[in-house]
């Protein structure tokens, strides 16, 4: 079987409801990687990148201010915790060392004292605490989205997809909220995710 107009939209309309996610952000270097990864995890269920932990008011990738490149996602909690989802982010990164440069710079946002209790106990499993570390641990103000072309970007490059969606009258919105649009940015980028049975292999993975 391959991506048509009405899997996109059977697959979406099962997915989870907004109502019955939480959602996690983070930042680990620059967010197309991370996108992609986490689009192809069991139980996240939307992804959307954009800009955090700064003070310029409307901030752009051109004029990002003091803001860094963060990764949004929707998880089901049912399915993968939000401790599994720091042990995951402390997995890819090293927590002791810190880019220089703040648009690449590695963040742990709580947005709940809940969030921020939970990361306290990872990084007291780590024997750790967030004075320990470089890595930033920040209560989250407010996530700006990225522009267009940065949702989906690895998805984006995939034409013969991109093209699919847009059969189906998703708009750059649509595409960016989409949670088979998720998956596939991960299965593009090189990821294992479960929709990869259904779909034809692409032809060459994006790379960088």
């Amino acid at each position: 079987m391959t991506l048509t107009p009405a899997l996109i939209h059977d697959y979406d309309a099962q997915a989870v409801d907004r109502a019955t996610t939480d959602t996690a952000t983070f930042g680990l270097g620059c967010f197309w990687g991370p996108d992609a990864r986490f689009g192809a995890m069991d139980g996240v269920v939307r992804t959307r990148v954009g800009y955090a932990g700064g003070t310029k008011p409307d901030p752009s990738y051109h004029s990002l201010g003091d803001h860094t490149e963060v990764l949004q996602v929707d998880f089901d909690p049912a399915v993968v915790t939000y401790r599994d989802l720091l042990a995951d982010v402390f997995q890819q990164h090293d927590p002791r060392t810190q880019p220089s440069k703040t648009q690449y710079q590695n963040v742990v946002f709580a947005s709940t004292p809940t969030q921020r209790t939970a990361i306290d106990s990872v990084l007291a499993d780590r024997d750790e605490t967030a004075a320990s570390i470089e890595t930033r641990i920040e209560q989250l103000a407010r996530f700006h989205p990225a522009e267009t072309y940065h949702q989906k970007y690895r998805l984006r490059s995939m034409s013969s997809f991109l093209s699919v969606f847009e059969e189906a009258g998703y708009a750059d919105e649509d595409i960016r909220d989409s949670p088979i649009a998720a998956a596939l940015n991960g299965y593009v980028a090189g990821h294992h995710v479960d929709v990869d049975a259904a779909l034809p292999a692409p032809d060459q993975h994006p790379s960088g």
